[in-house]
């Protein structure tokens, strides 16, 4: 165990925020049971006060106790996909407090894998709610760099641990209220979790991380353009530009970003991408839109958000 690892537990303890690496992005951690420590990180977030918060622990039984009923789908998914990119929504026991569901009376838990986010669960003794590591509704974070740039002094320790390795927030999965439903798409996929159990089509009225119409956008407007589009969307251009998409850079445009064709390469990339693309300082970005094809599901959730 880090010395680092260490601190950063102490500071959770005193209610304090700590920046950690998982998988997915990087998040901002507090102490999920404590009301003020909770306060400070809507906040830091400027997250509405009604939007709930995912709460991460250190294994599937710790996780289960902030649950008043736990589905056997629940238990399967938590076996084949835990610790993993995983979020379930279940509901709520008394542990689970009105500051961390945004009042509702449903939780959404995960065990993460990333060994550093391990280590600090094992370390705390405690869950840790960590929504992504940014102001609400931009970017995600998939560097301690990305966190730095985002929060500064407002956030008390940042852990490094390299980039995030899947690059987008996890798969979200309801099973608070009936027949499992897909809330979020993520590295998990559908067709995965068909795998193990059924999956429900019964749209989910339950508010989660990442549901708001528009999300993880650019400061820089941003507009998704269909592969048969884009030069003609090019050419109409007026004002600087950047672009990000599958094809070699053209002379027309200012700022340029190739993307690899593996959705999941895609996907690790994406926010990194869309921070450079904001730096560039263009007057609007112009994103070729990815094949609408298994696989890029949470991709393409994600370009819609960020350019709604």
């Amino acid at each position: 165990m880090s010395k680092e690892v260490r601190r950063a537990a102490e500071i959770l303890g005193r209610g304090g925020l700590v920046a950690f690496p998982t998988e997915t992005v990087y998040g901002l951690g507090a102490h999920a049971s404590s009301a003020k420590a909770m306060a400070r990180l809507y906040k830091v977030k400027a997250r509405p006060a009604d939007h709930p918060v995912i709460v991460h622990f250190a294994s599937a039984a710790e996780a289960f106790k902030w649950a008043s009923e736990v589905p056997k789908e629940a238990k399967i998914l938590a076996e084949r996909f835990w610790p993993g990119p995983l979020t379930l929504i279940l509901k709520r026991s008394p542990l689970a407090k009105d500051f961390v569901t945004g009042g509702q009376p449903s939780v959404g838990v995960r065990v993460p894998s990333h060994p550093i986010a391990r280590q600090l669960l094992k370390e705390f003794g405690k869950p840790i709610a960590a929504p992504s590591a940014n102001r609400f509704g931009r970017v995600s974070p998939t560097t301690a760099a990305h966190v730095e740039e985002d929060l500064g002094s407002d956030v008390d320790l940042v852990l490094e641990g390299g980039p995030s390795e899947v690059g987008i927030e996890s798969t979200i999965v309801d099973l608070s209220s009936g027949a499992p439903v897909v809330l979020r798409p993520g590295k998990i996929s559908q067709a995965d979790l068909k795998e193990v159990i059924e999956i429900g089509s019964t749209p989910s009225a339950v508010r989660h991380s990442g549901g708001m119409e528009k999300h993880y956008a650019p400061k820089t407007p941003a507009r998704l353009v269909p592969t048969h589009e884009l030069d003609k969307e090019i050419s109409k251009l007026k004002a600087r530009a950047a672009v990000l998409a599958f094809t070699r850079p053209d002379e027309r445009v200012d700022f340029w970003l190739r993307m690899p064709r593996d959705p999941a390469a895609y996907a690790q990339k994406l926010y990194a991408a869309l921070r450079e693309l904001d730096g560039a300082h263009c007057d609007a970005i112009l994103i070729e839109a990815p094949p609408a094809e298994s696989g890029w599901e949470a991709v393409l959730d994600r370009l819609r958000k960020a350019t709604a």
